[in-house]
């Protein structure tokens, strides 16, 4: 048997978890290379629930965080969500950690510490359900303090971005005609997939013009959809989506450089640029509204006050302040697979069926032909009569 046989056979007898290590400063782009069993290695503070479900829907081994999960600036969502699905969450180890560990190589995970070859390499705190709950309780102590940032962060966004939000300035012309026709924005975000599946006879009955932000372009295709818009950094869609033939509308920063523009010319397609300083999700809806959509359906979008802080930077006041601009036209996903219902119901179709049957035997009746059968069909119902009196005779 090799070494390395007998060290992994030795390793398997050990307490802890053992698996795969594979690290990255951004953990949306760790989640694409993460398999089963892998030890996920983020330097992310305040993990927040997309990280969180993206980690989970990995099924990694375990996550070890160099950073804080919880900081205390806000009750984040993510850390329970890892500690729910039953994942080792060691926390706070320390950036170190990442000089000293490299991708591919074989950890193993006990009570914390990290060993590697069975030496230790580093330690943590492990957060467990108990844990969580108190360190929440502590970060909900502190929100007051985060709300005072988030509003001076909305003011200032209002004070550089008030010719777009009030006037529209600055949206570029786009060639895909949306007067008058519904859009449905769709962004990687909160339970993406379950409302895609609810409004699929919404999208079916209404043929909305189908948004994709940056990742919720591949969620479309996922779900079976051709996007005919992609907005945003064009950093996290697929190559084959961006070729899918929809129309390509590069964010920017506001100065005008937009480094998507690079990708799309290595690829081969054109596309348009949106200088602004909020988020992907934003331009999308401010695009939709300056160019005539009467109503507004957002996939995986942000909704509550917490889930803004849960994004972790302070460009999400310019969700508060776009959602304010675009106002009644703007329905979250979830409340429009809640209130709709196709307007074509079973029974009617059924009514129908009988109704024409009816119609073609009345018609058909009128004719030499149609009394021709009726005839027939008379006297194959007198045989039936007489053969079944037979048989009880």
């Amino acid at each position: 048997m090799r070494l390395s046989s007998i060290r992994r056979a030795k390793q398997a007898h050990e307490p802890g978890v053992t698996g795969v290590v594979r690290l990255d400063k951004r953990t949306k782009n760790l989640t694409k290379r993460l398999k089963p069993g892998d030890i996920a290695v983020i330097d992310h503070v305040d993990i927040d629930r997309v990280s969180a479900e993206a980690l989970v829907a990995c099924d990694v081994g375990a996550v070890i965080n160099v950073s804080e999960s919880i900081s205390g600036r806000y009750p984040n969502l993510g850390p329970e969500i890892i500690a729910a699905a039953g994942i080792p969450l060691v926390d706070h180890t320390g950036e170190e950690l990442l000089a000293v560990l490299n991708e591919g190589q074989r950890v193993r995970i006990d009570a914390g510490v990290i060993y590697r070859d069975g030496l230790q390499v580093g330690s943590g705190e492990v957060y467990d359900a108990e844990r969580i709950l108190e360190l929440m309780a502590e970060a909900r102590a502190g929100l007051s303090s985060q709300l005072e940032a988030f509003t001076a962060n909305t003011m200032e966004y209002l004070r550089r971005e008030r010719d777009l939000l009030l006037d529209g300035v600055g949206v570029p012309d786009i060639e895909t005609q949306i007067e008058g026709r519904h859009v449905l924005i769709v962004v990687r975000g909160y339970d993406y997939r379950q409302d895609l599946a609810a409004l699929r006879h919404y999208i079916g009955e209404y043929r909305p013009i189908l948004c994709g932000v940056d990742g919720g372009a591949d969620a479309l295709v996922e779900a079976g959809y051709t996007p005919d818009l992609i907005v945003g950094d064009m950093d996290c869609v697929s190559d084959a989506t961006l070729r899918c033939g929809a129309e390509l509308v590069v964010h920017a920063y506001r100065d005008g450089r937009a480094p998507g523009m690079e990708r799309l010319e290595r690829l081969g397609v054109e596309g348009v640029t949106f200088p602004a300083t909020g988020t992907s999700e934003d331009v999308a809806m401010l695009l939709a509204d300056s160019k005539g959509a009467p109503l507004i359906v957002a996939v995986g979008t942000h909704a509550t006050l917490v889930e803004f802080l849960d994004k972790g930077r302070s460009g999400m006041a310019s969700t508060f302040l776009t959602r304010l601009r675009v106002g009644p036209k703007l329905v979250d996903a979830k409340g429009v697979g809640r209130l709709y219902h196709s307007r074509i119901r079973t029974w009617q179709i059924l009514l129908l069926i009988i109704s024409g049957m009816l119609a073609l035997l009345v018609a058909l009746s009128s004719t030499p032909t149609g009394e021709a059968w009726i005839s027939v069909l008379d006297t194959r119902w007198n045989d039936f009569v007489y053969w079944l009196r037979g048989i009880f005779s």
